[in-house]
């Protein structure tokens, strides 16, 4: 009887494999259509609540990672929305995640490693040809003008192209590109925006040799978010993140990254080894990324730019080390596409997933 059974699982198994294999044309369609249905085109901004809301559109490094983008965190003010740097893969993410790029406001670059601006060129691209209105404002310090300049020229061609192609209507050459709206640090903390109840604050940060490397903090209706930017640890942060909901805060597990510095060794990589020794004294570890947030009174922080590349959340203690015991809040190890939401006016985090 029991020999019987398994036949019959097997051959009706057997039986749904090559259903499958037979209605594979239709069935790839339909699931297509479907797939087509909820992704497309949906904004997920249009019925967010009145508050300040982070999206983790890159949580990555320069350092090759499947699963995490470059750089890109958005932040979303009401009706304001603001991308704050915009590595390699954060666009792309945007679009997955719901946000239409053509509705950003502005990026806010922290500073000038590729790793923060080589997703400049797709955000431009997605921008416009979405329908904006105008170029896309790029804020940054001094030197900002150069890199916005470089994409432009960068893409210039490929605009004449598909305004060739679409037509000046559907793609407005007046729309193309970006333009750079630089700002010079005069002070170690600085009001650089303030619009329809945003509070947009650019603050230094120590990430020696560039100079002024920077963090962004929002503040809207009695919420607060801060922006690291790529730091070791920092005084200057400590301050200008004072009270915030929630901190975003660069981190570098050197037990693990001098992991990779003996293999590369190991393999006569001398040239890359050195690279992963002089990286440990230009990012906080997740320990003093902890100390900082416990120092500045954050309620949460959330850690992102993970160095080195983190296969799977399995190894996230590993990572964050002893973090846990140098700050009473939660701590997050940050993926692309999770996303907060802070109501106006409350107490509350909300945490979500839109990828």
């Amino acid at each position: 009887m029991v020999k019987k059974i398994s036949i019959l699982v097997g051959f009706s198994i057997l039986l749904l494999i090559a259903i499958f294999f037979i209605f594979q044309k239709s069935i790839g369609l339909t699931i297509f259509d479907r797939a087509v249905n909820e992704r497309v085109g949906v904004n997920n901004l249009s019925n967010l609540p009145d508050g300040l809301h982070l999206g983790l559109c890159g949580t990555g490094s320069p350092l090759p990672d499947v699963g995490r983008a470059g750089p890109c965190n958005i932040v979303i003010a009401g009706k304001q929305s603001f991308v704050i740097d915009i590595g390699e893969g954060g666009a792309r993410n945007l679009n997955l995640m719901g946000i239409t790029p053509a509705n950003v406001d502005a990026v806010l670059l922290t500073h000038f490693h590729s790793d923060h601006i080589d997703g400049l060129g797709p955000m431009m691209l997605f921008h416009w040809t979405g329908g904006a209105a105008s170029p896309l404002p790029v804020y940054g310090p001094s030197g900002v003008q150069s890199i916005v300049d470089g994409f432009n020229a960068a893409y210039k061609i490929d605009n004449g192209y598909r305004i060739a192609h679409h037509g000046a209507k559907i793609v407005s050459p007046l729309a193309a590109g970006a333009i750079a709206k630089p700002f010079a640090m005069t002070s170690e903390s600085q009001v650089i925006l303030k619009r329809s109840g945003l509070t947009i604050t650019a603050f230094k940060v120590k990430h020696d040799p560039i100079e002024p490397a920077l963090g962004y903090r929002f503040d809207y209706k009695g919420r607060s978010i801060v922006i690291s930017g790529d730091t070791a640890k920092s005084p200057s942060l400590e301050r200008a993140a004072k009270g915030a909901d929630i901190l975003v805060h660069d981190a570098l597990q050197p037990n693990l990254v001098k992991k990779m510095t003996k293999a590369l060794d190991d393999r006569g990589l001398t040239n890359t080894a050195q690279i992963t020794r002089d990286i440990l004294d230009y990012h906080a570890s997740p320990e003093e990324a902890a100390q900082s947030a416990q120092i500045a009174g954050v309620r949460q922080l959330i850690l992102s730019h993970l160095v080195p590349p983190i296969p799977s959340r399995y190894f996230y203690p590993a990572f964050l080390g002893d973090a846990k015991e140098h700050f009473n809040g939660p701590i997050i190890v940050g993926e692309d596409g999770m996303f907060f939401t802070l109501p106006a006016n409350s107490d509350s985090v909300k945490h979500d997933i839109l990828m």
